[in-house]
């Protein structure tokens, strides 16, 4: 029998590392998994420093981080980390076709099964997704999944024996309403843009927008 999944991973929040995660159940979430070795230990604790401040007030008023400081959060991580990542510092293995091909099917192996995808991009040397876990599956699982079959199959695709691929700690935000989806779901699709990767959302080969510009 499968063991049913801890509580905190379906509802609540929990750390593996520096980043927190908050779930919420029934909700899609915005993720970020990004290639090992991307981000210098400086750009990570800024972002640690600043997190914690929030985390230690939440704590003290004994409550749930509210609306609005999770929404800091992001603004946080996306001025401190998802600028440094969009200007392709590190290992960009996810620039060579075969494996940005590899990940994308990845994406889309359990799309209407275990998960439902709105949205989703391949970078360099990151990857963004819009996702909603389906009834009995937690983000946790469906992350792991992809990370670890992506990494065993690209390491041979590179010739890599021994060495980490995905950096371990993944960052997700859970999404409160469908005016937020869509944002989200503009900020993952228009990222090659913002990177100055392509012109248009749909120019970029691995991305929703383009499977959506083809249908």
């Amino acid at each position: 029998m499968e063991k049913a999944p801890s509580r905190r991973l379906v509802s609540g929040r929990h750390s593996r590392g520096y980043l927190p995660h908050i779930k919420v159940e029934g909700r899609p979430y915005f993720v970020t998994f990004r290639l090992d070795g991307t981000l210098p230990q400086e750009i990570l604790r800024q972002y640690q420093d600043e997190r914690e401040y929030l985390l230690q007030q939440a704590d003290r008023a004994g409550r749930q981080l509210t609306w609005e400081e999770q929404q800091r959060l992001f603004q946080l991580y996306s001025e401190k980390i998802e600028a440094y990542l969009d200007a392709g510092h590190g290992s960009c293995w996810l620039r060579q076709p075969t494996v940005a091909d590899l990940a994308a099917g990845a994406l889309r192996y359990f799309e209407g099964k275990r998960y439902t995808l709105s949205a989703w991009v391949i970078m360099p040397n990151h990857v963004h997704v819009v996702v909603r876990p389906e009834a009995t599956h937690t983000l946790s699982s469906i992350l792991q999944s992809w990370k670890s079959y992506t990494a065993s199959e690209a390491n041979k695709l590179l010739n890599r024996v021994g060495q980490h691929f995905w950096q371990k700690e993944s960052y997700d935000h859970w999404i409160r309403d469908d005016a937020e989806k869509a944002r989200f779901v503009a900020y993952v699709e228009n990222n090659p843009v913002a990177a100055g990767l392509c012109a248009q959302p749909e120019d970029w080969l691995w991305s929703s927008a383009r499977e959506r510009a083809r249908s």
